[in-house]
């Protein structure tokens, strides 16, 4: 009964919490925008009608401010769901995660477009191929045939982080990069694991599906072939040039930096880059959100 009330909120409260929006006093407004994240979405239609009869600029302001909580409580609620029950469909994770900034998002089109990738590699790849040669077959279709490359001369552009506009621009960061190339390898049954670096996110190809996300410390180095950055258009390289790498960061080689991530790992990973980006930005209420989204994926190991 109580999530029926929620779905069909009281109209007349609801007109009544929209006279208010344009109280002067900041207490009076901060208790009726609670009131509306409380009362969640169903209230959205009034709100935007609301904000498209209104000619007083602070009131549309916001109701802004208040579609946009309602928006991100959704997200976030959504986001602790996934990471507790659904969090081996990472592609569902990284779409919740762009609806931060495209709340009107077309999950089907992005959907659509990743299996149209898929079925190109799918023709590509054979049972007699070696593990070098179906990695090549997918840096054949993704870098080569539709030019997928790291967005370098805007690194820290926030829409590198957004899976629907990466599809769209063939640009992104590291970390997405690398989801989209583990889904598609992992869909067609190549195993491909994503590994969480340092300022940096790269795949390791191993010998099979073995649960290597619980292995204990070692035992799962052997089944590690080679590694992938999808960031430099699928470059294969060893454990040596990680090695390498965390010199330069003036790190200590550690386990972590070799070991499989989950997919909560890697959304974590996401939002942890959006962070930076709204950050140089200076966008602090989108790093506020983004923070409480973290906060609600279930503890990262």
């Amino acid at each position: 009964m109580s999530t029926k009330r929620k779905q069909e909120p009281n109209l007349k409260e609801i007109l009544a919490l929209l006279t208010l929006l344009d109280d002067p006093d900041e207490t009076i407004y901060n208790e009726v925008k609670h009131r509306f994240v409380v009362l969640g979405p169903p209230v959205l239609p009034h709100l935007e009608t609301a904000w498209e009869n209104s000619f007083d600029v602070l009131m549309q302001r916001r109701i802004e401010a208040i579609i946009q909580s309602i928006q991100e409580e959704v997200i976030s609620k959504a986001l602790h769901l996934w990471s507790v029950e659904r969090s081996e469909h990472l592609l569902e994770g990284l779409i919740l995660v762009a609806r931060f900034q495209y709340p009107d998002l077309n999950e089907h089109l992005i959907l659509e477009s990743i299996h149209k990738l898929k079925q190109e590699v799918w023709m590509e790849l054979h049972d007699d191929m070696t593990a070098l040669e179906k990695v090549q077959a997918i840096n054949h279709v993704l870098f080569e045939v539709h030019q997928f490359s790291g967005n370098i001369s805007n690194y820290h552009a926030p829409q590198n982080s957004f899976i629907n506009h990466v599809l769209e621009s063939k640009k992104g960061n590291p970390i997405l990069l690398s989801a989209l190339y583990l889904h598609i390898a992992q869909e067609l049954k190549v195993p491909v694991y994503g590994i969480n670096l340092p300022q940096h996110f790269i795949l390791a190809y191993l010998n099979d599906f073995a649960n290597h996300l619980e292995a204990d410390q070692g035992n799962f180095q052997k089944d590690i072939l080679f590694f992938i950055n999808p960031f430099s258009k699928g470059l294969i390289f060893q454990q040596k040039d990680i090695d390498q790498f965390l010199k330069q960061q003036e790190l200590k080689p550690q386990l972590k930096h070799y070991k499989p991530c989950d997919y909560v790992t890697m959304v974590y990973k996401c939002i942890e880059q959006l962070i930076v980006s709204y950050e140089k930005l200076g966008y602090a209420e989108k790093v506020n959100a983004l923070v409480k989204f973290q906060k609600a994926l279930k503890p990262v190991a």
